[in-house]
């Protein structure tokens, strides 16, 4: 397929506004464009618009390109990908749920459309599998912007090469930073680090060894960062991370049970963090 030509003066859609999604949004407006954003429930799409709206001045010089763009929210998946250059999907880590979109978005899209998941477990080769088009689709994993701007960026397996490289040459146009994943890892790159780190830290909480507070002071102190690993799963939402853990364990059912079983504890009892005001902290403003 032929990359784009004239992506500056076309759309970016993103299917999916929660807590990533409309941080992806965000990005995406910093170069002077139009971002669309569409989500299953109209009032979380138009709250992720007013959040690009909120925060998009935050940004300003935070990259060469930076200039003034703006979200709106799109009732229709169809109408939101109409002559869009990307379409990044954000939906809930649901591998059928997944599919199910990527379906739609092949038939809805124009033919030069690079369509990217944003999935942090799923490797896009079993998202698009059975479709035609796969030539233009591909992961592209974003951690936490505006303020973590690394994105993993990795072939479903067919991916054209000009896809990979007009990817990793125009994303830092978007004050993102692309790292290439040069083979399939389930996790990727940092996430594939980050999931040994995660897992064990809540299996010290599950087995008793240690509280989450203890386990974000001792990392503060060791690692000099701001916040620790439960904190970072607060933010991340303790259901996402759920899923990502029963799909890892789908594919390496030797793992420890405790640590999902210490999440659905959480998540049984509407506690999934920073966006509902309660997880393993319970100091956040209910958004």
């Amino acid at each position: 397929m032929s990359v784009p030509q004239d992506y500056l003066h076309r759309p970016v859609a993103v299917i999916g506004a929660g807590t990533l999604g409309r941080r992806v949004a965000l990005m995406f407006a910093s170069r002077g464009g139009l971002v669309r954003i569409h989500a299953r429930r109209a009032e979380i799409g138009a709250a992720a618009a007013d959040f690009v709206e909120q925060q998009i001045a935050g940004l300003e010089g935070s990259h060469p390109g930076w200039a003034r763009g703006r979200a709106e929210h799109v009732a229709r998946l169809e109408d939101a990908v109409a002559d869009a250059w990307l379409v990044i999907e954000s939906v809930p880590e649901r591998l059928e749920l997944k599919q199910e979109v990527f379906a739609q978005l092949e038939s809805a899209s124009p033919r030069d459309t690079i369509l990217a998941s944003n999935s942090s477990s799923y490797a896009s080769r079993l998202i698009v599998d059975g479709l035609s088009t796969t030539d233009r689709m591909l992961n592209t994993h974003f951690y936490m912007p505006p303020t973590q701007i690394a994105v993993d960026v990795m072939s479903c397996g067919n991916t054209s090469q000009e896809v990979l490289d007009f990817v990793l040459a125009t994303f830092p146009h978007y004050g993102l930073r692309p790292f290439l994943v040069r083979r399939e890892s389930t996790g990727f790159i940092f996430n594939r680090i980050w999931a040994a780190i995660k897992r064990e830290a809540l299996d010290v909480v599950a087995s008793g060894v240690a509280t989450p507070d203890d386990v974000d002071e001792m990392w503060k102190l060791l690692f000099g960062t701001q916040i620790g690993p439960f904190r970072a799963m607060d933010r991340v939402g303790l259901d996402v991370v759920y899923d990502i853990e029963e799909h890892y364990a789908a594919e390496n059912p030797h793992l420890p049970p405790g640590p999902r079983e210490l999440l659905r504890h959480y998540i049984e009892a509407g506690k999934l963090g920073a966006k509902t005001g309660e997880g393993f902290y319970a100091d956040y403003a209910k958004t």
